[in-house]
């Protein structure tokens, strides 16, 4: 099957044209308007530095729902603990440079190249894309950051320095997701660790018809605000 060159205006291909490793489309650019109208759709941008742009809509799709999340006895006692300190969208473009500089992903080669790092620093500038931090003793310790589009949250990286850290910021996040509505987040790639907090596979049709029913005005939000502790 083609991968489709992108045009100027943001527009995208069915992803029910995406090749079988889920690729998509290849060019365009990383402007809002563009990455909105991907996501709205269930594409994201995903590549290396000095390649071109490159969009992916794999199938099966990873999703965890809120309300099936599962919480390691473990990890609710580190919860409980009170070890970390967590908050939302006060560290954004550091916990985003955080997940690109982590050794693990330096070692593979990062995808969160600056250019990718500008375009969604700039996403949660408008209200779009948020960040759960995890501190200790007043440092960053681990994180994450996603798109948030009305009532499905697109996760997009998450890092750890000190262990448990970015778990503690994952049951976090389903914590906000549960007390403020959204329904679904997308987990993008299978992974043996996240399946083992509840997420699951859903068909492309399946994850298709999700979006549809949960994405509507695509409205900004106000920065998070962390709530209440999880695991009490």
């Amino acid at each position: 099957m083609p991968v489709f060159r992108l045009i100027d205006e943001p527009v995208f291909p069915s992803p029910d044209l995406a090749e079988p490793d889920g690729l998509l489309a290849v060019g365009g650019d990383l402007e809002p308007i563009r990455l909105l109208t991907a996501y709205s759709q269930g594409i994201f941008p995903w590549f290396s530095q000095g390649d071109p742009i490159l969009w992916w809509s794999p199938a099966p799709r990873l999703v965890l729902f809120p309300e099936e999340f599962h919480l390691p006895k473990r990890l609710r006692r580190t919860i409980r603990s009170g070890i970390f300190t967590v908050s939302a969208d006060t560290a954004f473009a550091e916990v985003v440079d955080g997940c690109a500089t982590s050794p693990a992903r330096l070692d593979q080669g990062t995808w969160i190249t600056p250019e990718i790092q500008e375009a969604y620093n700039r996403l949660h500038e408008l209200g779009f894309a948020h960040s759960i931090e995890c501190r200790h003793k007043g440092q960053l310790a681990g994180g994450l950051y996603g798109v948030c589009l009305d009532r499905v949250f697109f996760g997009e990286s998450m890092f750890t320095r000190i262990p448990d850290a970015s778990k503690v910021a994952l049951a976090y996040l389903v914590q906000h997701a549960l007390l403020t509505g959204i329904a679904m987040i997308d987990c993008q790639m299978t992974t043996e660790h996240l399946l083992r907090f509840g997420a699951r596979e859903l068909s492309r049709k399946v994850f298709q018809t999700q979006l549809h029913r949960l994405i509507d005005h695509c409205r900004p939000q106000p920065k998070w605000l962390i709530t209440s502790a999880t695991g009490k």
